[in-house]
C-alpha cells in the first residue's frame, strides 16, 4: 500500500511518455531518412537542369579578360570539374555544396553563399510577419465562420475569402501601393528603412528583431512600418486559404459526439472551442500553415519587386533575367531546402499531435 503513491509519483506523465515513445522516434527517423534522400535528389535535378542550359560558364564567371588566360581557364575548370565526365562533375558539385561553396555569381561577382546570406533575412522577416498575421486572422475568421454556419457572418467571410483567393497577389500589391503610399501616404513605398537611415548592427539580419535587441524602439517602429504593407499583401491570399481550411476542419469536428457531450455538461463555449474543437482540428491547420510559410518565403518574387524589397525574390528575378547559373542553382537549392525542411517539421509536429500518424 505504501509503494503505490511512490510508483505513481515517479511515473512520467502521459505527454512525456508520448514524446519518449519508440513509435515517435521511428517515425522521426523515417522522415529524416526521406529528407536526406530528397535533398540528394534535388541536388541531382538542379545539377542536371543547369547542364542543359547553353552557356559559357568560364566566360560568365571569369570575364572576357580572364577567360583569355589559359592558366586561369584551366584552374577554373579543374576547380569545378568542367574537364571531367558528368558523373564525376556531379560528385564534385555535391562536395562543394556540402562545404558551402555554391559558386560565384556573375551578377554581383561575389560568392553565391554570401549573396544568399544577405538577401534571405529580408525575405524571412517579411515572411514571418506575413504568416503571423495570416495565421491569427485566418484561423480566427475560420472558427467564427464555422460557429456561425449559414448565417450572414459566415456568408460574408466566405465571400471575402473567395475574393482574396481569386485576386492575383501582384494586382493586390499594385493597388495597395497606389492607395496606401501614393494616395493616402500611410505607408512607405519601398526599401526596409528610410533613405539615409543605417540598419541596426546585424545579429539575426531581421531589422525589427535586431533593433529590439539593441533597445532602439524608434528604429523598430520604422522597420515595422516599412514591412507592414508588403506583409499584408502577402498575407491576403493566405488569410483566405487558412480561413477556408479552418472552417472545414472545425465543421468536421464540431458534430462529433464528444463535442456534444461537452456542451451537455455545461462547459463554457470558449472551453469547448479551444480544448475540444480546435485541438482536434489542429493537425489540418498545422499542415496548411507549414505550406503557407514555405510559399511565402519562396514565392514573394513579384511582391518584392513591386515594393523594391531587397530579398531573395529580387535576387532570383535578376539572376534569371541575366542567366546567372550559379545564383539560379543557389536559389533553387534554397527553395528546395525550405520546402523539404518545412514539410519535415510539419510531419514531426503532426506525429506529435496525432499518434495515429506515426503508423504510416
Amino acid at each position: 500500500m505504501t509503494t503505490a503513491p511512490t510508483a505513481i509519483s515517479e511515473a512520467p506523465g502521459p505527454r512525456l511518455r508520448r514524446l519518449r515513445s519508440p513509435g515517435l522516434f521511428r517515425f522521426v527517423a523515417r522522415r529524416l531518412a526521406a529528407l536526406i534522400l530528397l535533398l540528394i535528389g534535388i541536388t541531382a535535378v538542379t545539377f542536371a537542369l543547369t547542364q542543359l542550359v547553353p552557356s559559357n560558364a568560364v566566360a560568365t564567371n571569369l570575364g572576357e579578360q580572364a577567360a583569355g588566360d589559359p592558366a586561369a581557364v584551366a584552374a577554373f575548370k579543374h576547380h569545378y570539374g568542367l574537364d571531367k565526365p558528368l558523373p564525376e562533375r556531379y560528385v564534385l558539385y555535391l562536395s562543394h555544396v556540402l562545404h558551402g561553396d555554391l559558386g560565384q555569381s556573375s551578377l554581383t561577382h561575389g560568392p553565391v553563399r554570401h549573396d544568399l546570406a544577405q538577401f534571405i533575412p529580408a525575405t524571412a522577416e517579411l515572411a514571418l510577419y506575413s504568416v503571423l498575421f495570416a495565421a491569427f486572422v485566418g484561423v480566427a475568421f475560420g472558427v467564427i465562420a464555422a460557429l456561425r454556419r449559414n448565417r450572414p457572418t459566415d456568408h460574408a467571410l466566405r465571400v471575402g475569402a473567395l475574393a482574396g483567393i481569386s485576386m492575383p497577389t501582384f494586382w493586390i500589391a499594385l493597388v495597395a501601393l497606389y492607395v496606401g503610399f501614393y494616395r493616402l501616404n500611410w505607408f512607405p513605398g519601398a526599401e526596409r528603412l528610410d533613405a539615409g537611415v543605417s540598419p541596426p548592427p546585424t545579429i539575426t539580419g531581421l531589422y525589427t528583431i535586431d533593433a529590439l535587441l539593441h533597445g532602439d524602439v524608434g528604429l523598430f517602429g520604422q522597420a515595422f512600418h516599412h514591412l507592414m504593407l508588403p506583409a499584408l499583401v502577402l498575407a491576403a491570399f493566405n488569410v483566405s486559404l487558412l480561413m477556408r481550411f479552418t472552417r472545414s476542419a472545425v465543421l468536421e469536428v464540431a458534430g462529433n459526439d464528444y463535442v456534444r457531450a461537452a456542451h451537455a455538461k455545461g462547459l463554457p463555449a470558449r472551453v469547448v472551442v479551444v480544448r475540444y474543437i480546435l485541438r482536434a482540428a489542429l493537425p489540418s491547420v498545422v499542415t496548411v500553415l507549414g505550406l503557407v510559410f514555405a510559399n511565402v518565403l519562396t514565392g514573394a518574387v513579384l511582391v518584392e519587386n513591386i515594393f523594391a524589397w531587397p530579398g531573395i525574390g529580387q535576387y532570383a528575378y535578376h539572376s534569371a533575367t541575366t542567366l546567372d547559373l550559379p545564383a539560379i542553382m543557389g536559389v533553387s537549392l534554397f527553395v528546395a531546402v525550405v520546402y523539404i525542411v518545412i514539410n519535415f517539421l510539419v510531419d514531426v509536429l503532426y506525429g506529435v499531435i496525432d499518434p495515429r500518424i506515426r503508423l504510416t
